[in-house]
């Protein structure tokens, strides 16, 4: 269903359950900056009704998986570290196209969207697929769902309101954008 081009390592769980302080506060921000983005594109796009509601409802889920995670951070003992710059998504916006028309503008605002989101989906189904710690693996399957939805609403909206845009063939740009972003990503890691 998501057409990633590079699974994620079913080991990375493990260095995710090394390092859990710094993953929880990580994907705390990311939260935030979803419902962030999902407020911009009401922002940019307050013409469509239909997409006003929707992305309303993903910053509202997104605030709560923020909260969520927070309140997991904070039953554990662990402080919100500040918001640190994520790597895989400033390399992600770097291909959004700056020129074009404002409806190739809010194409590629979308498929960055549903790439984040199908990126965040598949990691939650290793997460809980892999973790120990049985918590966990409960929240991200419970959380894998939710992204689901974000990837193919964002998708959806990309092709409903892309008019004159060949929209599959520029998904299919961004998929092997992201292979080598997440390729490279990989290699910085280890």
């Amino acid at each position: 269903m998501l057409r990633l081009k590079l699974p994620t390592d079913p080991r990375w769980a493990q260095l995710v359950e090394s390092n859990i302080e710094e993953i929880l506060s990580d994907h705390a921000w990311a939260e935030q900056k979803a419902a962030s983005n999902a407020l911009s594109v009401v922002t940019n796009n307050s013409e469509h009704p239909d997409l006003v509601s929707d992305m309303l409802a993903i910053a509202k889920e997104e605030v709560e998986h923020f909260q969520l995670v927070h309140n997991i951070i904070v039953a554990r003992g662990f402080t919100l570290a500040r918001e640190r710059k994520d790597p895989y998504v400033n390399e992600l916006f770097k291909f959004l196209r700056k020129d074009g028309s404002r409806t190739m503008a809010f194409v590629d605002r979308m498929l960055f969207s549903a790439l984040i989101e199908a990126r965040s989906c598949e990691r939650f189904k290793v997460l809980s697929e892999n973790i120990k710690d049985v918590e966990l693996a409960t929240f991200y399957r419970d959380l894998m769902e939710s992204e689901a939805n974000h990837y193919t609403t964002f998708l959806s909206y990309a092709k409903k309101y892309g008019t004159g845009v060949k929209v599959d063939a520029r998904w299919q740009e961004w998929l092997d954008f992201e292979k080598k972003v997440i390729q490279s990503y990989g290699a910085l890691a280890e």
